[in-house]
Formats: C-alpha cells, structure tokens, sequence
C-alpha cells in the first residue's frame, strides 16, 4: 500500500512539473492558423496544413529600432506566437528590447518563462528580486557581449545607465510567456483595486495612492 501510493504521489508530481512548461511537440511543426473549419487544434492553436506551410511562417524581423519616446523610455518588440505562427507547440520566444539613455524595462515578471538576455549595444544595470522571505536582489552591470538569465516568475528589470541607446535580444523558454508589469498591474487594474487597500499594502497615503492609478 505504501509502495502504491508513494508511486501516485511521484504521477502526481511529474504531472505537475510537466504542465509547468510548454509540453514538447510531437510532430515536425504546427503552424498556427486561425482555421477553423480545417485546421487541427493542438496546444492553443489550430495548426495549418503541412502541405500549405511557407517559410514566412517561420519567418520576422526586428532590424527596426522599437520607438522609445515614452514615459518609461524602452520599447520590446515581442517575437512569440502571435508574430511567428510556426513557433506554435516549439516551447521557445525571443524579443527585441530598445532602452533610451536612462529608459528602463520597469519591473515586470514572465509567469511562464525563464528570461535570457544577451546586451548587443549599450551599458545596462539589470536584476531580479528572489522570493519572500528574503526578497534578496540580484544585480549586475552589463555591458556589450555580457549575458544574463531571470529566473520563471521572479520580478526583475533593465535600467539603461550609459548615455547611448541600449539593445538586447531576450529569448524565452515558452511560446507565449506574457508579462504582468507590476505598478501596471497593481495600479491600473481594471476595475481598479480599492485604494485603501493598496494604501495599507504599500504603507502610503491614499491620496498618494489615488494619484497613481490615476497615472496608470
């Protein structure tokens, strides 16, 4: 009996970390296609038929700077699904991240994706802020060539600190890892979060707290 359930609680546990991530495919590809009359559903997306697949299916360009002129001063051109349909089911994405002179990528989490970056041009200041209790923020100083990983869910951000524009290339380990940027999210909810509330959260003025979803 004990050996019985020690093996459900193994299942249940490989079950678990298996839905965690994009599953593997078992086919060569499936070109998301929003066909529903002839397409085959598969992970999210109806797939194309082999026989129609192209190479622009597989195929974007981010060789154009993304536009900076913003508050926070960053601009990411996403390269996930929804831009390439043939990376449906590949379990992989990638962006392309445009910092101004002392813009930044506010804090913001990928809730299905680990995050790698690789700095092409600029001086970058990034980190990542581990879970409660400790909330221990990891941070370096990158510069051209350097490398660097954010953990899945975990809050982290980039802060262009030279006086050149910046560019990074990110790749991510989902099709679709979304982001939940955090003053957007907490701030700009809709509908919007009791500002008593996230003044008691916040230890703030509810004034203070009014003006900002205000802002958002």
């Amino acid at each position: 009996m004990k050996s019985f359930i020690l093996s459900l609680a193994l299942l249940a546990l490989a079950s678990f970390f298996a839905s965690a991530y994009d599953p593997s495919p078992l086919q060569d590809f499936c070109v998301a296609v929003d066909d529903h009359l002839n397409g085959v559903f598969v992970n999210g997306k109806f797939c194309k038929d082999p026989n129609l697949v192209k190479a622009d299916d597989f195929s974007f360009s981010v060789k154009n700077p993304g536009n900076t002129n913003n508050p926070v001063g960053s601009n990411v051109t996403a390269i996930n699904v929804r831009q390439i349909p043939g990376l449906n089911t590949l379990g992989i994405a990638a962006a392309r991240i445009d910092i101004a002179p002392y813009g930044q990528v506010p804090s913001h989490t990928h809730p299905r994706a680990t995050e790698i970056v690789v700095v092409l041009k600029g001086t970058l200041f990034v980190g990542f802020v581990t879970s409660n209790p400790n909330n221990t923020l990891i941070s370096k100083v990158l510069n051209k060539g350097d490398v660097f990983v954010f953990p899945i869910g975990l809050i982290h951000f980039q802060v262009n600190i030279g006086k050149t524009n910046a560019v990074v290339i990110a790749g991510f380990n989902s099709q679709l890892p979304s982001v939940i940027n955090i003053a957007n999210a907490v701030f700009g909810s809709n509908p919007p979060i009791n500002p008593d509330f996230l003044a008691k959260a916040f230890q703030l003025d509810v004034n203070v707290v009014k003006d900002l979803q205000q802002k958002f």
